[in-house]
């Protein structure tokens, strides 16, 4: 929320590329801007993990010893990036990514839509975090709701070069993809979706005419009148 405030102005605040690739769709946001958006969201994405474990690297040594890993009674990789529960399927994952980031674009794209009832100039950030928020609360047990690629493969490649190693990458099947793959895909469907089942039917306003084609059109209707003062005028003398 407090990123979108700070970098709202200058680039959007998506700090999210599932909803960068969702406005390039849309037409929002130009491509060619589109990597240039990702690499930076992944790199706040690690340092923000780097800060984290500067802050907290007594801890860690305290609570592991110094043996960081991602399973276990002392794991400590999840607090980093996202591990499924043990109930979880890759199917069922990568839906429970889909649903999920899909349900939060559809809201970003209602709130930031000016034909839509949309949300106060200023408050959307607010808005978009109550989203996060409600879905972390109702959907957060299978995954932890990481709904952003770079939020979540930025701080695991941190974790990887930091001392967890590899683990990162192969527990839980594998599991690393899931949460990068299946927001990209909720993304774009959202971004089909809200365009063809909303964005496409507001009303469309007619484009007002040029200043100068007014104004030629009031200098004509006043030669006009000048012409039909002057035809009554000879008129009234022939008469």
């Amino acid at each position: 929320m407090m990123a979108a405030y700070v970098a709202g102005g200058v680039s959007g605040g998506h700090v999210n590329p599932a909803v960068s690739l969702a406005m390039v769709i849309l037409g929002k946001l130009k491509i060619w801007k589109f990597p240039f958006y990702v690499i930076a969201q992944f790199l706040g994405a690690f340092a923000g993990a780097a800060a984290v474990f500067g802050l907290y690297y007594d801890a860690f040594m305290d609570f592991t010893s110094g043996i960081f890993s991602v399973t276990g009674i002392n794991a400590t990789g999840h607090i980093f990036a996202s591990y499924p529960a043990r109930h979880l399927s890759v199917l069922g994952g990568f839906i429970d990514q889909v649903v999920g980031t899909g349900m939060l674009v559809l809201c970003i794209l209602a709130i930031i839509d000016g034909g839509n009832i949309g949300a106060p100039k200023g408050v959307e950030p607010l808005a978009i975090g109550l989203i996060i928020m409600a879905i972390g609360v109702s959907m957060g047990l299978n995954c932890g709701y990481p709904l952003n690629p770079a939020r979540d493969l930025g701080p695991r490649l941190f974790t990887a070069v930091a001392g967890w190693g590899m683990e990162v990458f192969s527990t839980a099947g594998y599991w690393w993809w899931i949460p990068v793959a299946g927001p990209m895909v909720g993304g774009v469907v959202a971004a089909i979706l809200y365009y063809l089942l909303i964005e496409l039917h507001h009303p469309r306003e007619e484009p007002e005419k040029p200043h100068e084609e007014e104004e030629e059109e009031e200098e004509e209707d006043e030669e006009d009148e000048d012409c039909s003062l002057k035809d009554k005028y000879e008129m009234i003398t022939m008469s």
